[in-house]
């Protein structure tokens, strides 16, 4: 068979992928599947254990939906603490290399997990001409430094930077996840041409809304008659919970009122805390939901909450909204304005916003969404899932990612 009539052969390197819960692994997931639907080979390397959890453990190979999946060990130790996530990173990175160039691609993906897997992209690059799509989840050094955990200036920021810059040079196409994204990209090197802005949507076949009367996972925690508040995904740093946590402590006396928080993630403790330090018959507290309760659980909510801090925005992604839109659900924004997520709450009118930190003016939002009409949310959740359908169809843009993938191989 001749290099032309054979079917191509993708490596995809990412430290999470399905069934691990961060949305990552379930975006890339999605791409792949589709890369394999079209009759490539895709081989994908990950972790052999689950990046929040590392007691969880997957098989070490297996084929799922055509895709190839390689976990090797040692690339997870948990998120405890940085060094940690960091040397696991490493240990990922420098095996996902070595196998890598013992293998015939036509083509690598990389993502942002781990920070560094550039570094392996860029090897094979190098060594064995291999072109490679970098797909921009995040951004790191920039979370760090936003976050105050680094300087711009220091030496570990000045590697990482260098590292993105010689990256963004080699990469046949870039993904970024929004406007605000790209440009903090093409801040640190001019893309042209190779930079696309393709925002990842949900995961909507599996998110059909469900109606309250009708939801098991509602009777499940006693909310009936119960207005819920929802935050559900990663608590991070750049995704606070804090001042949702405050105001759930100010606003107990609201009796049909419940902030529930589903997920995990450093910035739970803030949670944990309130729950501990004050018993609030308000707030609810629930690990990841597997993947099959997933339209259960968003569609419990009345109105979703979605954080960013101020400092972040053009550095993650908060893909959460799209789960609330999927489920017909109105959004509550404590973020910023301008940002991808106030682009589509406040311009598109399916939400409220309020500046992250001004917890007074949030309970007064809070009331505000509490006297709301119920036939208004109704019709405003009706608005963002057809914006949704409109915009953001995962099967489209997911087939977006593919064609780019396969389109490197001819630049």
């Amino acid at each position: 068979m001749s290099d032309r009539a054979r079917p191509r052969t993708f490596l995809v390197i990412t430290q999470v992928y399905t069934p691990d819960t961060p949305a990552v692994g379930q975006h890339i997931a999605q791409a792949t599947a589709e890369l394999a639907r079209r009759g490539n080979r895709v081989v994908v390397f990950t972790s052999a254990n689950g990046y929040e959890d590392a007691s969880v453990r997957f098989p070490r190979r297996e084929t799922v939906d055509g895709v190839e999946i390689v976990r090797l060990p040692f690339s997870s130790f948990g998120k405890k603490s940085f060094p940690i996530r960091a040397l696991a990173g490493l240990l990922f990175v420098i095996q996902s290399t070595l196998r890598g160039l013992f293998m015939r691609t036509d083509g690598v993906l990389i993502s942002t997990a781990p920070p560094f897997a550039s570094i392996a992209a860029i090897i094979l690059r190098i060594i064995k001409r291999t072109p490679f799509t970098f797909w921009a989840m995040d951004l790191n050094p920039d979370q760090l430094i936003a976050l105050g955990t680094m300087t711009e200036r220091s030496p570990v920021a000045r590697i990482f930077n260098a590292l993105n810059r010689s990256m963004l040079k080699r990469a046949s196409a870039v993904i970024a996840l929004d406007r605000f994204m790209a440009e903090s990209l093409n801040r640190k090197r001019e893309i042209g041409d190779r930079m696309h802005v393709i925002a990842p949507g949900p995961l909507e076949d599996a998110l059909d809304p469900i109606d309250h009367a009708d939801n098991p996972f509602r009777a499940t925690h006693d909310l009936e008659g119960k207005f819920v508040v929802m935050y559900a995904g990663n608590h991070g740093l750049t995704t606070p919970v804090d001042n949702l946590v405050d105001a759930a402590l100010r606003m107990q006396d609201r009796e049909r009122l419940v902030f529930m928080f589903i997920g995990a993630g450093i910035g739970k403790k803030a949670v944990t805390d309130a729950i501990e330090q004050h018993a609030p018959s308000n707030i609810v507290s629930l690990p990841y939901q597997p993947f099959s309760e997933i339209k259960y659980s968003l569609s419990a909510a009345d109105v979703h909450a979605v954080t960013i801090v101020p400092e972040v925005v053009g550095v993650v992604h908060p893909c959460k909204i799209y789960g609330a839109m999927a489920v017909r659900r109105s959004v509550l924004l404590v973020g910023p304005e301008p940002s991808h997520v106030s682009d589509l709450v406040e311009k598109e009118g399916f939400g409220w916003r309020v500046d992250y930190g001004d917890t007074d003016r949030l309970i007064e939002v809070l009331d505000e969404i509490l006297a709301t009409d119920p036939a208004e949310l109704k019709r405003l959740g009706e608005k963002a899932r057809t914006i949704l359908e409109a915009r953001f169809s995962h099967k489209k843009l997911f087939g977006d990612v593919a064609d780019l993938v396969e389109n490197m191989c001819d630049r």
